[in-house]
């Protein structure tokens, strides 16, 4: 009889091999789409004013409606898929998504193009928040690392991608083509997740616990004003950027006290006593402003100080991406089989030694100087982001995996806005120059060295709090798992 189990066990794990695979090339291709929505966009907006004869505050809508409505919505479609099904909700995301593409591919207008992106931004707020809960259905435990990994690559290629492929439908076809080229492959996606996901389980209504209305408005007001007070001035921080700064504080505020009394919150408060999830959100916060530095600094330094014309600079920018699409699927692999909290605190030193490295770095060293930092920099941040949400995912109940799913790329998100702004303030003020654009080229050098060092301090911090938890999570006296 034991052989006979055997046998059928090795027969399963042969044929679930090729179906975990198609199970995850929905959700895969997913991440793609609505990494690529956010950077493909950016790349068309001097067309886009001069096609809709607007200033650049009007058509920088385009990249925030996206952005806010990824930014506010994502923890509470996340948790909406935990409560109706997350295959369900996921294809009614693809199809949004797909449809709004249409819709901004031929707006007639630049508010109705606006307002589409903003419903593309729905769409894509579930495909981010669900792609991630869907490894723990479909992937076993131990091969959790190897497809977050995935995902990772394929979020990587998006960001990477959308520049360049942005460029050329721009030339070839016109500003209607960057949008339109998501139709094809969002439909591709929504077959893809139809035929190989796994059917939602079905449980009884007295199971399922309502959806927090009251918690979702005040969560979405709340990152709404905080993530136009980051984003509005475009580097300076006025009296509109204070006040939408305290709006986010009472917004958060009073979230926090309607979780504390409703029936069924939007977020268990409890979780965050978990020091894996706390220190998890934390550390992937303080990581995406420093790798929004790479952005925000990258440009400037490299046209500015090292002299590089415009086509040059593209693909300079392009490498770090490049690097962790190459090395997401390696570093899931090694976060499964060497551990990832381990791996957690390895990817967080090579960050911190790259922010080092750029520190020092001397303007003589030209580009390779600049390249090989970076490189260790993004591999790094490979191998940590999958890490550390392999170390989230794989402890979680299977009913609380869309919202902390949705947790983690709000925590990423959050921290991307504030490095944009933070970072890029850092920038200004160590370049000793308030047109960073037309700075001496070894002032920009100098204001490059000093934001790097800033961003490796941040590195530490997080590395300390990373392995602060771990400590505290050797402890027997702890409980265990994230609920």
């Amino acid at each position: 009889m034991k052989a006979i189990d055997a046998g059928r066990a090795v027969a399963g794990n042969v044929e679930r091999a090729p179906s975990v695979r198609w199970a995850l090339a929905g959700p895969s291709l997913s991440m793609l789409l609505s990494s690529l929505g956010i950077s493909i966009a950016n790349v068309a907006l001097p067309t886009l004013a001069q096609a809709f004869d607007a200033s650049f505050q009007e058509v920088q809508w385009i990249v925030l409606a996206y952005l806010l409505a990824v930014t506010t919505l994502i923890v509470s479609v996340g948790r909406l898929g935990d409560l109706i099904g997350r295959r369900r909700l996921l294809l009614a995301g693809l199809f949004l998504f797909t449809t709004a593409s249409v819709l901004c591919g031929v707006a007639p207008t630049l508010w109705l193009l606006i307002a589409a992106r903003a419903a593309q931004g729905l769409g894509a707020a579930i495909m981010m928040a669900l792609t991630m809960a869907f490894v723990g259905d479909t992937v076993p435990k131990a091969r959790t690392g190897s497809a977050m990994g995935l995902l990772g690559t394929m979020s990587a290629i998006g960001t990477a991608l959308g520049p360049s492929l942005g460029g050329l439908l721009i030339a070839g076809s016109g500003w209607r083509a960057i949008f339109l080229v998501n139709v094809p492959l969002g439909l591709l996606a929504l077959v893809l997740a139809y035929r190989y996901l796994p059917a939602d389980r079905r449980g009884s209504k007295t199971d399922r616990a309502g959806f927090d209305v009251v918690g979702t408005l005040l969560l979405a007001l709340a990152l709404g004003a905080y993530a136009l007070a980051m984003t509005f001035g475009r580097g300076s921080f006025g009296p509109l950027n204070m006040a939408l700064l305290v709006a986010a504080v009472f917004g958060a505020g009073f979230f926090v006290l309607v979780e504390a009394r409703v029936a069924s919150p939007l977020i268990r408060l409890a979780a965050f006593r978990n020091a894996t999830l706390s220190t998890s959100l934390a550390t992937s916060a303080l990581v995406a402003t420093v790798m929004m530095a790479t952005l925000v600094v990258g440009p400037f330094y490299l046209s500015r100080a090292l002299g590089l014309d415009a086509a040059l600079v593209g693909v300079v920018m392009s490498v770090g991406p490049l690097v962790a699409a190459l090395t997401g699927v390696p570093a899931g692999r090694i976060a499964d089989r060497f551990g990832a909290g381990r791996m957690t605190i390895i990817g967080l030193i090579a960050i911190a030694a790259g922010c080092l490295i750029l520190s020092m770095m001397p303007t003589i060293s030209g580009i390779p100087g600049y390249i090989a930092p970076i490189a260790i920099v993004t591999s790094g941040y490979a191998l940590f982001q999958t890490a550390n949400n392999t170390a989230v995912m794989s402890d979680i109940r299977p009913d609380q995996r869309g919202v902390i799913s949705g947790l983690l790329n709000l925590s990423r998100n959050l921290g991307l806005i504030t490095g944009a702004s933070a970072m890029g303030a850092v920038f200004a003020f160590a370049s000793v120059t308030i047109d960073i654009a037309t700075a001496r080229p070894e002032a920009v050098a100098a204001g490059m060295r000093i934001t790097f060092a800033v961003a490796a301090v941040l590195i530490v911090v997080a590395l300390a709090m990373a392995v602060g938890s771990r400590a505290l999570a050797a402890r027997p006296s702890l409980p265990g798992g994230i609920s």
